[in-house]
């Protein structure tokens, strides 16, 4: 709730303190060649898609009176699947986690998700391939990856840009920075 005569003062000295910014901090801000590719090499990982798998999962759990029967019964699974059985159908019927009604399907599952041995696997399975018995915490894992996807970095052709963009901007908040330090160590300020 300003008059309109506050309004243009305050438009007016804003707008002076964006040309003098800009005059002072964003015109000259350049960033050599050779300081795009260093930083290109130094963050390939902000240009490099999440790898992942698409992952069918069946566990036989661990926690009953017949340990030696579960492994048994994860070999009797396995034995089933090299001999041609549908995963789907395999872990509908014999998996107990929470995805056996979609016949284990995970989904997408992004490098970084599973526990450690079980990611091991998955992300070293080729497509179509299913794992031999994984024992992890007493339980019993069989997975199937039936795609991968990601881990594939842009070419510096097509980030460059992108780039410059960035460590333009990085740039020029630093200048700002310095040129609003030196106006105030410049300015003459008496507080009452």
């Amino acid at each position: 709730s300003y008059t309109l005569g506050e309004f243009r003062k305050m438009e007016s000295e804003r707008m002076i303190v964006q040309a003098m910014r800009h005059k002072n901090v964003e015109l000259n801000t350049i960033i050599s060649p050779n300081r795009i590719q260093d930083y290109y090499r130094k963050h390939a990982s902000e240009f490099t898609s999440k790898e992942q798998v698409k992952l069918r999962m069946i566990m036989i759990p661990a926690g009953t009176s017949d340990p030696a029967g579960q492994k048994a019964m994860a070999e009797e699974i396995l034995g089933k699947l090299v001999n041609g059985a549908e995963f789907e159908r395999m872990a509908q019927i014999y998996s107990e986690d929470s995805t056996r009604d979609l016949g284990g399907d995970w989904g997408w599952v992004d490098r970084g998700t599973l526990t450690a041995p079980l990611e091991k696997v998955a992300f070293n399975l080729r497509p179509g391939k299913v794992s031999n018995i994984i024992q992890l915490s007493g339980n019993y894992y069989i997975l199937k990856v039936e795609d991968k996807r990601g881990g594939v970095t842009r070419s510096f052709a097509e980030v460059r840009e992108e780039i410059e963009k960035k460590l333009v901007t990085e740039e020029a908040q630093a200048k700002q920075e310095r040129w609003l330090t030196s106006l105030r160590q410049k300015a003459y300020i008496k507080m009452y």
